[in-house]
C-alpha cells in the first residue's frame, strides 16, 4: 500500500502544496494516523501542520491513535456518530474524526477572531486545550484535548511577535499560556479554505459538543 510518506518522498507536489498553504496563512489540520502505523504520518508530521491525535470516551489516549513528538492537539476518535455512504448515520472512529473536530474548532476561532494570524489561532487553541498526560506538550495528547468553548471565550494573551504574516510554526510553538484548566487515515489532510473551513466547523463542533454532552 502506498503511504503518505512515499507519495511525498517520490513526488513533492503534496509537500509543496502544504508549504504554499502555510506561507499564505492557511491552517492545515491532518490526521496523525491509526495503528498499526508506528509513527505520525505525513503530512501531519511536517512543520506548520496541526497533527491531530485521538482520545476515547474517557478522554484518555485512544488505542487506535498513533502518537509521536509531532502531536499538536487531541480530539475524540472513538464511537463518533457520523454520516454514512448512501445516507443515514453510522458509528466510526479514528484520527480522521479527530481531525474534523479540530478543524471545526479552528474554523470557529477564525470566524470569531478574523484578524488573528494563523499562528495566533494555533496559539489560542493550544493555550486553551485541556492538558492530559505529562504536564505541557506530550506525545499522546500534544498540547491537550481541544476545548471549543475555551478557545472561543478565554482571555489568551497574544504572542509577542505575532503579525498578520506569521506562520503557525507549530513545531516550535511556545508553551500554552492563558490560565485555563490543565487537567487513518493519514492521507486525509484538512485544508481549511473558504467553504471547507465553514463545513468543518459545522460538523466538527456538533460532534465535539455531542460527545461532551454524552460524557456529562
Amino acid at each position: 500500500m502506498t503511504t503518505g510518506y512515499n507519495i511525498l518522498k517520490n513526488n513533492g507536489t503534496s509537500l509543496d502544496a502544504v508549504e504554499k498553504a502555510i506561507n499564505a496563512g492557511i491552517l492545515i489540520v491532518a490526521a496523525a494516523g491509526n495503528r498499526p502505523e508506528k509513527r505520525i504520518q505525513a503530512p501531519a508530521r511536517y512543520p506548520g501542520v496541526i497533527a491531530a491525535v485521538g482520545v476515547d470516551r474517557n478522554g484518555d489516549h485512544a488505542a487506535i491513535s498513533v502518537s509521536g513528538p509531532e502531536a499538536v492537539l487531541a480530539a475524540p476518535a472513538v464511537d463518533i456518530v457520523t454520516t454514512a455512504t448512501g445516507g443515514g448515520y453510522q458509528i466510526g472512529g479514528g484520527t480522521s474524526d479527530a481531525t474534523a473536530i479540530i478543524a471545526g474548532v479552528a474554523a470557529l476561532v477564525r470566524s470569531k477572531f478574523p484578524n488573528l494570524s494563523a499562528r495566533e489561532v494555533v496559539h489560542r487553541m493550544t493555550a486553551t486545550a485541556t492538558d492530559k498526560g505529562a504536564p505541557g506538550r506530550d506525545d499522546e495528547y500534544g498540547y491537550g484535548i481541544v476545548n471549543p468553548v475555551a478557545a472561543l471565550t478565554a482571555d489568551v494573551p497574544p504572542l509577542p511577535s505575532a503579525t498578520p504574516s506569521d506562520k503557525p510554526s507549530i513545531g516550535a510553538a511556545p508553551p500554552p499560556t492563558g490560565g485555563r484548566d490543565k487537567g487513518n487515515d493519514a492521507l486525509v489532510a484538512g485544508l481549511l479554505i473558504g467553504g471547507l473551513l465553514i463545513s468543518a466547523a459545522a460538523v466538527g463542533s456538533v460532534v465535539a459538543f455531542r460527545y461532551a454532552s454524552r460524557r456529562g
